[in-house]
């Protein structure tokens, strides 16, 4: 009976830690000021803590499944395999930046706690996101 117990509370601390994980809800572009959501589209990096590794991607204004439309340099999946998933993305409250895999199921989120973004999970060594200056 103890043991049953403690498995329906792990299993509950599960879903309870897979229903944070989507808690922010999504921004609609079109109710954000349209100049910033501009200057938020375009070139980022994605890097590790020492900033050797690096990877670029584009967040795009489009549309697809799972978020809009993220174009991911092949050589990502080299430097950072989970970017090889990565499908869409997504722009939720606070401007966190969320990368989702085919599937729709979101595989890192960025976060401003401060004025850097700062990657939540510990996946093959990403530690931010930053945008690149616009040619």
């Amino acid at each position: 009976m103890r043991l049953m117990g403690a498995g329906i509370l792990v299993a509950a601390g599960l879903l309870t830690g897979a229903a944070l994980a989507d808690d922010l809800k999504s921004l609609d572009l079109d109710t954000l000021d349209k100049a910033e959501v501009e200057d938020f589209l375009g070139k980022w990096e994605i890097r590790d803590e020492s900033g050797d590794k690096r990877c670029d991607v584009v967040l795009k204004r489009d549309m697809t499944i799972g978020g809009m439309q993220i174009e991911v340099d092949p050589a990502c999946a080299k430097v950072f395999p989970v970017m090889d998933d990565i499908a869409a993305w997504r722009l939720k409250e606070g401007w966190a930046i969320d990368l989702v895999d085919a599937v729709r199921q979101m595989r890192l989120r960025f976060e401003v706690p401060d004025v850097t973004y700062v990657a939540m999970q510990d996946i093959d060594g990403i530690f931010t996101i930053e945008q690149l200056p616009k040619d």
